[in-house]
């Protein structure tokens, strides 16, 4: 399944985040913008990692944050949000995170094929440095190889 179109409007480059709930919601907000998801959504995002912990933290300074489908979710969706200033998830070897990407799919299915596309982009290891000093919309676009 390919991952869904990132639209520039669900990109928010160098946000700044008091704690890793701000910054979950930073990307629930993008996704908003982006018609995506209702605002509800962010707050099911940050639900999911209170109850489960730091999970959504899937690589040293990356976290792909998300939460189970429901009716919050409009279409499926991807937002990228770059911190200016990292925040700590709790996570015991890939704190501190300055990538927040957020996934939204309306049906449980969907959900994990895309999962297994975003690991593809994250197999380069060099994707997230990149991301982070990321300056440009289209620089986002280019590394998530949507250009």
């Amino acid at each position: 399944m390919p991952l869904p179109k990132l639209s520039r409007e669900a990109i928010v480059l160098g946000a700044e985040a008091e704690d890793w709930r701000d910054a979950v919601r930073l990307a629930g907000t993008a996704l908003t913008a982006a018609g995506i998801a209702e605002p509800a959504y962010a707050d099911e995002m940050v639900r999911m990692i209170e109850e489960h912990g730091p999970y959504v933290v899937i690589a040293p300074g990356l976290a792909l944050a998300h939460a189970r489908p429901g009716p919050e979710v409009l279409t499926d969706g991807l937002a990228v949000v770059t911190l200016a200033t990292p925040v700590n998830f709790g996570h015991p070897y890939n704190d501190p995170v300055s990538v927040v990407l957020a996934l939204a799919v309306p049906t449980g299915d969907a959900h994990i094929a895309l999962v297994a596309e975003l690991a593809n982009i994250f197999n380069d290891s060099t994707a997230v440095d990149e991301l982070a000093i990321a300056v440009t919309t289209d620089d986002v676009l280019r590394i998530m190889g949507m250009t």
